[in-house]
């Protein structure tokens, strides 16, 4: 269930207490609770723009498109990996850069069915996302906040999912408990590649993310994930468009090249990568 605890003052760092609608910290920086549920814990200093994150539209068109269940292979693929010794007491997720919340709804639904106690929290900089996912899953802790810097204590989760977002992995480590699990999800060479030919003159070579490893982090498992699915109308082609950096980075004679199209059958590529929190030697002098 959502419970909004356990949580931490965006600015000082206290720990944050609920009286009603409202989170407040001991040197008194108060935060509301909005009517659907989530709290803002993203205080003005921190945000680089007067909106940060995704826009109404982009959370709009994404939500249209997950709904129609095109990414569920990619849920089912998270579950299937899973190293199973993680689930056997219950676990407390959290996922950094959750958008609408479609990945930890689905993934709690699925777990719930299985009888695994589980915690969840999303956290996303753009509240419109936000709010979309505070009125899709009522169970789930939501949060607009940044991966920068995290508002809640450390060892809080036993994992941390980041799904097509920005990692910031000192936070990652920071707030995962001692064998606690990270999951990246990203996008591989051929990812959506027959739309990425009619956008673009030319495809740019594929660039593995992270292949030196990460400092805190020991690789787990790494899994490559391809299936296929079909776009039957312009609308939905718009919203996968419109869920995705292509609309930006497009040319204009690319997008009106997507726009003739009545439908089309995508690749979907995607690389899953789990790693396990590095235990850190201490030195008793």
């Amino acid at each position: 269930m959502s419970t909004l605890e356990n949580l931490s003052c965006p600015i000082d760092a206290a720990p944050l207490s609920r009286d009603e609608r409202v989170l407040k910290c001991e040197h008194g920086h108060t935060y509301d609770v909005a009517k659907t549920g989530y709290v803002n814990l993203l205080p003005v200093q921190n945000k680089r723009s007067k909106d940060p994150g995704d826009s109404k539209e982009m959370v709009a068109a994404r939500q249209a498109f997950l709904n129609q269940q095109h990414y569920f292979p990619i849920v089912n693929a998270i579950l299937s990996s899973w190293p199973k010794d993680h689930l056997v007491k219950g676990v407390r997720i959290f996922d950094a850069g959750c958008g609408e919340g479609y990945y930890l709804s689905e993934i709690g639904k699925t777990l719930s069915d299985r009888d695994i106690a589980i915690e969840r929290t999303g956290l996303d900089i753009s509240k419109w996302a936000i709010l979309a996912a505070s009125k899709r899953d009522k169970t789930v802790s939501w949060l607009v906040g940044s991966n920068a810097s995290l508002p809640m204590p450390k060892d809080r989760f036993d994992a941390v999912l980041c799904l097509f977002g920005f990692p910031v992995f000192t936070e990652f480590s920071r707030v995962l408990s001692g064998d606690g699990l990270l999951l990246l999800v990203e996008s591989g060479s051929d990812h959506l590649i027959e739309l990425r030919k009619i956008l673009y003159p030319s495809i740019h070579e594929y660039k593995q993310t992270f292949s030196e490893g990460l400092a805190d982090f020991d690789l787990v498992l790494e899994q490559a994930e391809t299936f296929t699915f079909t776009l039957d109308s312009q609308i939905q082609i718009q919203d996968l468009l419109s869920m995705t950096p292509h609309i930006h980075k497009a040319s204009y004679e690319g997008r009106e090249a997507v726009k003739q199209l009545d439908s089309i059958i995508l690749t979907a590529d995607i690389k899953l990568r789990w790693y396990r929190k590095k235990i850190k030697e201490v030195n008793h002098v």
